[in-house]
């Protein structure tokens, strides 16, 4: 894991160091035009399908889509700038003889105000705020009887504010917070008596008697940085980095919390697009389990990195 931390951390100065100086000098600021709002909106819907007929090599037929939507509304002037998002994601698989299976799920809301206390500098005193959940439960399929995660179990919060620096700030941005609060949320009390997502468990006795309920709130503070960019790789392709690490200062500091995502963009028109996207992550809150030698009992494994990756062809519509 830290060797994670240390390659995203090379990364990160590489990419500093790799500018041109007059990515950090003062630049001549552009003709001031007033305040402006600017809110934008974004549908995108993703397929896939397979079907066999008389197949000799054998196959499952199934269908999968995956439905978001994003919107923004973003203020800025002379001296502040004000952003705000909120993303939805939805997604699906029925395969033949299987119930229907969750692939995605995500509700976040994020908000980040940015004062500039000079309008030529490329530096901005700012404040974050990132929230996220899901909305449907989760399971460890085939069993669908136990939900290992629900609607605001987990849940996460984070706000802090410390120093982002960005020419554009719109497409590249590096932020850095000495102080962030981080809050677990699990608002469910079968998976807040197990611990679950690093809330403290329950207590029982002897008996298996509960003597004190799990904790439904996990309260941390820690540092922040977070890094986002985006670049056109060649004609009708986009690239999307965002990383964030964080690392708490009372439980097990410099242990650092890594999520990063990668996402391409592959325009074919106005409407029709492909989709590549790799999400991995690391949060040690999060164990693992493992079968024990007695049936139906488990050992904790501890934290492991978490990966997914997304291949879509879908259409979008902007709004």
């Amino acid at each position: 894991m830290k060797n994670i931390v240390l390659i995203t951390f090379c990364f990160f100065f590489q990419f500093i160091s790799a500018q041109p100086d007059s990515l950090f000098l003062k630049v001549k600021p552009e003709a001031y035009i007033g305040p402006q709002w600017v809110q934008k909106n974004k549908v995108t819907v993703d397929l896939s399908e397979v079907a066999f007929v008389n197949w000799n090599s054998g196959g499952t037929n199934s269908i999968a889509g995956l439905l978001g939507a994003e919107t923004s509304a973003n203020y800025s002037d002379k001296y502040f700038n004000w952003k705000n998002n909120a993303v939805l994601r939805v997604g699906m698989n029925k395969q033949e003889a299987k119930e229907l299976r969750k692939t995605d799920d995500l509700f976040e809301l994020n908000s980040n105000i940015g004062f500039q206390p000079d309008e030529n500098s490329n530096w901005f005193y700012s404040a974050r705020l990132n929230f996220r959940t899901q909305l449907f439960n989760g399971y460890k399929y085939p069993n669908t009887d136990e939900p290992i995660s629900r609607f605001m179990a987990p849940g996460y919060l984070f706000f802090g504010g410390g120093m982002e620096y960005g020419k554009n700030i719109d497409k590249t941005s590096f932020y850095f917070s000495p102080v962030t609060m981080k809050a677990t949320f699990v608002f469910d009390e079968d998976l807040a008596n197990a611990g679950k997502f690093g809330v403290e468990p329950a207590v029982y006795d002897v008996d298996g008697n509960l003597l004190v309920e799990g904790k439904r709130i996990r309260r941390e503070v820690g540092i922040l940085v977070t890094n986002s960019y985006e670049m056109e790789v060649t004609q009708n392709v986009n690239m999307k980095h965002r990383v964030s690490l964080y690392s708490d200062y009372v439980n097990n500091f410099g242990n650092v919390d890594v999520d990063w995502a990668l996402d391409f963009d592959f325009k074919v028109n106005s409407f029709i697009r492909a989709t590549l996207g790799s999400h991995l992550r690391y949060d040690d809150d999060i164990k693992t389990l493992v079968e024990t030698d007695v049936e139906g009992e488990f050992d904790e494994a501890g934290a492991k990195i978490q990966w997914k990756q997304f291949l879509g062809i879908g259409f979008a519509v902007d709004f």
